[in-house]
C-alpha cells in the first residue's frame, strides 16, 4: 500500500508540473511561478491531493544541492578573479547592509533581542539562488548587466552561508547552544571550519585520480554513477555534521572546478538538477501555510512588504553607487528582493541552537516562502513595465550582446590528438582561447603531463556540448578520424547549435563526402597537405625549380578539389564513380603536362636564388 501511495503521489506531482508549467510559460509567467502554483493547488491548503510534504521537501532540497554543485563547478579561479569586484565588493556590501537594516528594524519595531535580531538579519539578507537564476535564464536576462550583478551577489551569498552557519551557534539566546557531537559554541564553529577545509583538500587531491580511473573504463553509466556518488556523498557528509547538504555539494563543485572532467560532470548532473528543482518549487508552493496566513494576515503582509522594500532599497542604492545602467539597476534590485531557500535551513538551525523561538521561526518560514513566491511576479512587472521604458532605440540588446561573454572560448576543439593539438596550438598562439574535449582518458592524461588543459567528455551528447559553452562559441573544430563518431557529433551540432561554423577533419574521400552530405562546409582531408608537400619537395630534388614545383603542387591541389566536388553526386554510385574518377585523373595529367610546356616558367628563376644581401643593412637587422 505504501508503495502504491508513493506511485500515486509521483503521478500527482508530475501531472501538476506537466499541466501548470507549460501553461504558465505560455502566459508569460515563467516556469518557476508555474511550479509554485502547481504546489499550491495540489497542497494541503488547495485540493489536498497530497498531505504532509515534509518528506518530499527533503528530497526536493537535493535539487538545490545539485544546483550549488553545478555553480561550484563554474567557480574557476580565472572567472572568480574577473568578478572579484562584484563578488567581494557588491556582494559583501549587500549582505552586511541588508542584515544590519533588518536587525535594527527587528529590535526597534518588534522588540527582538539583539542576538536573535542579528540572526534574523543574516537569514533574510540571503536571496533565492534557485528562483533568481532559473527566472533570469528563462527570460534571457542573465547576461545583462543587472543579471550579471545579481549572479555575483548570489555567488557571494552562497559562499557566506558557511560562516553564517558557524556564527549562529554563538548567538544562542540562552548562552548555550545545542551540542553537536559533543561540541558547542566556539569549539563547534572551529570544528566546522577545520572539517570543511579538510573536506575541500581531500576532494581536490583524491577525486582526480578516481575520476581518471572511471573514465578509463569507457562506461558512460559508471561516470554517471560516480557523478551522483560525489554529490550524494558530499551531501551526506555535511548532513552528518548537522549542516545543509547543499554546502557539501557546493564545496565538492568548487574542488572540481579546475578538473578536466568538469564538463562531463555538469552534463551528467544537469537532468537530475532540473527535475528536482522543479519538485523543490512545487514543495515550496505546497508548504505555504495558509492557516498561519489566516491567523496573522496583516502581520505577514507587513513583514513581506517590509522585507521586499528594505532589500530593494539597499540593492537599488548599491546599483546606483556602483554606476549600473538605468533600467538594469531595477532588474538587479527586483531580482534579489526576496529571501532564499537557505533560509529554511538556517531558520531550523537557528531554532535548534536556541537563537530564535519556534513562533518566530514559523513566521520567518512563511515570510521566506511568500517572498520567494512573488519573485516571478516582480520580474514580470520589470519585463512588462520597466524594461520597455529603458529600452534602447535599436532594441533591448546591450552593446556586445552577440559576442561570447568574457572568459568563454570562441572555439571548441573536439578530439585532442595530434591533429587537434596542432590546430589548438596555432589558435592559442594567436591569442584565441579554446575549449578542448577528448573522450580518450589515456590521451587526456598524456596531454595533461605537458600542461595542456583539456576536458573529458563524449561530444556526441548535446548536454555536454552545452556545458562546454557551445551556445556561446563561434567555431567547432572536429578532428576525429572515426567517421561514425564525427558524423554523429556533426548531427548534434547542426541540430542543437546551428549557429556554429564547423571545421572538420576527414580521414579519406568517402569520409569527406559523408561530411559534405551532413552539411559541413569546411572539410580538410588529413593527409592531403602533407602528401602534396612531400611531392613538391621530391619535384625539386628531381630537378624542377622551386617555382615549378610549387606551381605544380598548387595546380594539383586545385584540380583535386574540383574533382572531389564534381564527383560528390556519384559518391554512393559504385558503378559510375570509378569511371568518372579515371576521366578526371586523365584531365589532371593533361593539365600538368601543358603547364610544364609553358614558355614563361623560366621567368620565375629568382625562386631558386637566395635574396641579395642589403649592403646598407646594419648588423643584427
Amino acid at each position: 500500500m505504501e508503495h502504491s501511495g508513493f506511485l500515486i503521489e509521483a503521478v500527482i506531482y508530475l501531472s501538476a508540473a506537466v499541466i501548470a508549467v507549460p501553461l504558465a510559460t505560455r502566459l508569460g509567467l515563467g516556469s518557476v511561478l508555474g511550479y509554485l502554483l502547481a504546489g499550491v493547488v495540489i497542497g494541503p491548503f488547495g485540493l489536498s491531493l497530497v498531505g504532509d510534504t515534509s518528506e518530499e521537501m527533503h528530497i526536493a532540497e537535493f535539487g538545490v544541492a545539485l544546483m550549488l554543485f553545478l555553480i561550484g563547478l563554474e567557480l574557476q579561479p580565472r572567472k572568480l578573479w574577473q568578478m572579484r569586484g562584484a563578488i567581494l565588493g557588491t556582494g559583501s556590501a549587500q549582505l552586511l547592509a541588508t542584515a544590519a537594516v533588518i536587525a535594527a528594524l527587528a529590535i526597534l519595531l518588534f522588540g527582538q533581542d539583539w542576538r536573535s535580531a542579528t540572526a534574523v538579519g543574516m537569514i533574510l539578507a540571503l536571496s533565492s539562488t534557485a528562483i533568481v537564476l532559473q527566472s533570469l535564464s528563462e527570460k534571457k536576462l542573465l547576461r545583462t548587466e543587472g543579471g550579471r550583478g545579481a549572479f555575483a551577489v548570489l555567488l557571494f551569498q552562497d559562499i557566506a552561508v558557511i560562516p553564517i552557519l558557524a556564527l549562529l551557534p554563538l548567538l544562542a539566546v540562552s548562552g548555550v547552544a545545542t551540542d553537536h557531537h559533543g561540541l558547542s559554541g566556539w569549539r563547534y564553529a572551529m570544528a566546522l571550519v577545520g572539517i570543511m577545509a579538510a573536506f575541500a583538500l581531500g576532494g581536490r587531491y583524491l577525486l582526480g585520480p578516481v575520476l581518471r580511473l572511471i573514465a578509463g573504463s569507457q562506461l558512460r553509466e559508471m561516470f554517471t554513477a560516480i557523478s551522483l556518488l560525489i554529490v550524494v556523498g558530499s551531501a551526506a557528509a555535511m548532513s552528518w555534521l548537522d549542516l545543509s547538504p547543499a554546502l557539501g555539494t557546493f564545496l565538492a563543485g568548487v574542488t572540481l572546478a579546475e578538473s578536466e572532467f568538469r564538463h562531463e560532470l555538469e552534463a551528467d548532473i544537469e537532468p537530475f538538477k532540473g527535475l528536482l528543482l522543479g519538485l523543490f518549487f512545487i514543495a515550496v508552493g505546497a508548504n505555504v501555510n495558509f492557516l498561519l496566513m489566516a491567523a496573522y494576515p496583516m502581520l505577514l503582509l507587513v513583514l513581506v512588504v517590509m522585507l521586499v522594500a528594505v532589500k530593494f532599497a539597499v540593492l537599488y542604492s548599491l546599483a546606483r553607487v556602483t554606476g549600473m545602467t538605468r533600467g538594469e539597476d531595477w532588474l538587479f534590485a527586483l531580482a534579489l528582493a526576496q529571501a532564499g531557500e537557505f533560509g529554511f535551513v538556517l531558520v531550523s538551525f537557528a531554532a535548534q541552537n536556541n537563537v530564535i523561538d519556534s513562533t518566530s521561526g514559523n513566521l520567518l518560514i512563511a515570510v521566506i516562502a511568500l517572498s520567494m513566491a512573488i519573485t516571478p511576479i516582480l520580474l514580470l512587472i520589470y519585463e512588462q513595465a520597466i524594461q520597455p521604458r529603458h529600452q534602447r532605440p535599436d532594441g533591448d540588446k546591450e552593446p556586445g550582446d552577440e559576442t561570447p561573454p568574457q572568459g568563454d572560448s570562441p572555439v571548441i576543439i573536439i578530439g585532442y590528438g595530434r591533429f587537434g593539438q596542432i590546430a589548438g596550438r596555432l589558435l592559442n598562439a594567436c591569442g584565441f582561447n579554446t575549449t578542448l574535449l577528448e573522450r580518450n582518458a589515456s590521451q587526456l592524461d598524456l596531454v595533461r603531463r605537458y600542461g595542456i588543459k583539456a576536458y573529458y567528455g563524449d561530444a556526441s551528447r548535446s548536454d555536454l556540448l552545452r556545458a562546454a559553452g557551445a551556445k556561446n562559441a563561434r567555431l567547432a573544430i572536429l578532428t576525429l578520424s572515426d567517421q561514425a563518431a564525427s558524423l554523429e557529433i556533426v548531427a548534434q551540432l547542426r541540430r542543437h547549435f546551428p549557429h556554429l561554423t564547423i571545421l572538420a577533419r576527414a580521414r579519406n574521400r568517402m569520409h569527406q563526402y559523408a561530411l559534405m552530405e551532413a552539411g559541413v562546409q569546411y572539410i580538410f582531408r588529413e593527409t592531403v597537405d602533407s602528401a602534396i608537400a612531400i611531392g613538391e619537395k621530391a619535384l625539386e630534388l628531381l630537378g624542377l625549380s622551386k617555382w615549378q614545383a610549387r606551381r605544380a603542387a598548387r595546380k594539383f591541389k586545385q584540380h583535386d578539389q574540383q574533382m572531389l566536388e564534381s564527383l560528390f553526386p556519384y559518391w554512393r554510385d559504385e558503378s559510375r564513380l570509378p569511371a568518372r574518377t579515371r576521366v578526371y585523373r586523365e584531365q589532371l595529367l593533361q593539365a600538368l603536362r601543358e603547364d610544364r610546356r609553358d614558355k614563361d616558367l623560366h621567368l620565375d628563376h629568382y625562386w631558386d636564388q637566395s635574396p641579395p644581401a642589403d649592403k646598407d643593412a646594419k648588423p643584427g637587422t
